[in-house]
């Protein structure tokens, strides 16, 4: 028996032993970097981002709604049951010369019995109501405008991920550029040490190179911090977990944001969705404008009902007696007379809405062009500029090369060397600062357009 149970308790252990160390595999696992693309980061975010989830859902509300409205149209069925006790009987005078009676002689009868039961079923059927035909004539626009409404929520969210995917990109491409500087620098420093140890170089040198180096090296960090905050803003944008580590696997350069321009002499203000939306709006609002426009015709409703009843002097339901069933079918219509001028009213308010919506829209359009013209001139000069601070970055690093060449052959000073290296980290900030604007300028062009 003792043996049984250590071996159970051996068993146990092993169990546990090994679920921990599943868990600990699944963990590491989950830690593995996730390889993202801008496009596999947009991806994500469409299937993860609150917004686009809460879009989503607000579309499904929509069309639980639409089903609501349909099923107006449909025949209506509801039971009841009544039990009714009368401890006073309500009684009636009538004049029993009507009933063949002698002259003015007078009978006190009671027409209720104490205890009453009755159960029905009533079937009632719509068969013209413009309040519930306007309604599903309006699904179909309806379900269009909160459709619209989550594809507007996935431009925004694309735009967003872009730009911060972008953000990334660019802060890393500058902090490996800079880490080879820092190499370069840091080489020379050695060699600069050691040629002060021999009394070829003044200390003054070497110092200037030291506080150039530290200043590189404080650059670096910032940097460093700045990709980190940038990781951190772009799992937002997508809906991930920041525990969870990435590696973005995208490359950004000049030629890469110039290729693929658009047409700029091709648009539709329906490419726009914001456009559409308010289009969209308005049939909307015609809808409504119909529906209290219609409200003063009347409507119609059939009904059919049927059930059974029994009064009693005693409560004896739960003996078998005799239930009276009952049939009755006939049409319920409705006809608005007058409702102290409210209807109009309402057809006032409803067609202000309309009009409304028209101004919005032709306003929308004056946006849409002054967005076009902003974001196009902005991209066109962005472009230029970044071509400019390449081509100064890259006469920099020239420059840079060849005051080290200077240096190290004893013909340069130190001070070139500070100047130099001054000037590239100078061209080098501008180039990524205008790389980045470059690529933000592209995205809001290409949102400008439709096309994003």
């Amino acid at each position: 028996m003792q043996l049984i149970k250590r071996l159970t308790g051996m068993a146990l252990m092993v169990w546990l032993l090994s679920m921990a160390t599943a868990v600990s595999a699944q963990q590491t696992a989950s830690q593995e970097p996730q390889r993202l693309s801008a496009k596999e980061a947009v991806d994500y975010a469409l299937a993860n981002q609150s917004s686009i989830k809460t879009a989503k859902l607000d579309e499904l509300i929509q069309l639980a709604k639409n089903k609501e409205v349909s099923g107006m149209a449909l025949p209506t069925i509801a039971g009841t049951g009544m039990y009714q006790y009368n401890p006073i009987l309500q009684k009636q005078m009538f004049n029993m010369k009507n009933f063949g009676g002698g002259r003015d002689s007078f009978a006190v009868i009671s027409f209720q019995l104490p205890h009453n039961l009755q159960g029905e079923v009533r079937l009632t059927q719509t068969l013209f109501d413009p309040s519930v035909l306007v309604a599903l004539q309006a699904r179909k626009t309806l379900e269009a405008l909160v459709s619209q409404g989550v594809t507007k929520s996935e431009i925004d969210v694309k735009a967003n991920v872009y730009k911060a995917y972008y953000n990334v990109l660019s802060a890393e491409k500058a902090l490996r550029i800079l880490s080879n500087n820092i190499a370069t620098l840091e080489k020379i420093l050695a060699d600069t040490k050691e040629t002060y140890k021999n009394g070829l170089v003044e200390k003054l040198d070497v110092d200037r190179l030291v506080v150039q180096f530290t200043n590189l090296q404080t650059e670096q960090t910032k940097l460093r911090n700045l990709i980190e905050l940038g990781y951190a803003s772009l799992k937002y944008q997508i809906g991930m977990p920041i525990k969870q580590p990435v590696t973005l696997t995208d490359t950004l350069s000049t030629a890469e944001i110039v290729a693929g321009t658009l047409d700029l002499d091709k648009f539709d203000y329906s490419q726009r969705v914001e456009y559409r939306l308010l289009q969209t709006q308005k049939a909307a609002n015609e809808f409504d404008l119909k529906r209290y426009k219609l409200k003063g015709l009347p409507s119609l409703q059939l009904f059919v009902a049927t059930g059974a009843m029994r009064g009693s002097d005693k409560f004896d339901y739960l003996q078998s007696q005799s239930y009276y069933g009952y049939l009755n079918t006939g049409l319920n219509l409705s006809v608005p007379i007058f409702s102290g001028l409210q209807r109009r009213r309402q057809v006032d308010q409803a067609m202000l809405n309309v009009k409304k919506n028209e101004v919005a829209i032709e306003n929308a359009k004056l946006g849409i062009d002054l967005e076009r013209e902003q974001s196009a001139s902005t991209f066109r000069n962005n472009v230029l500029n970044l071509e400019a601070q390449e081509k100064n970055m890259k006469l920099a690093e020239d420059v840079h090369s060849l005051t080290q060449i200077k240096y190290r052959e004893g013909v340069g000073s130190s001070v070139e060397m500070s100047t130099a290296e001054n000037d590239l980290l100078t061209a080098q900030n501008n180039y990524f600062t205008a790389l980045y604007n470059a690529v933000v300028a592209k995205i809001d062009l290409l949102k400008s357009y439709g096309k994003l």
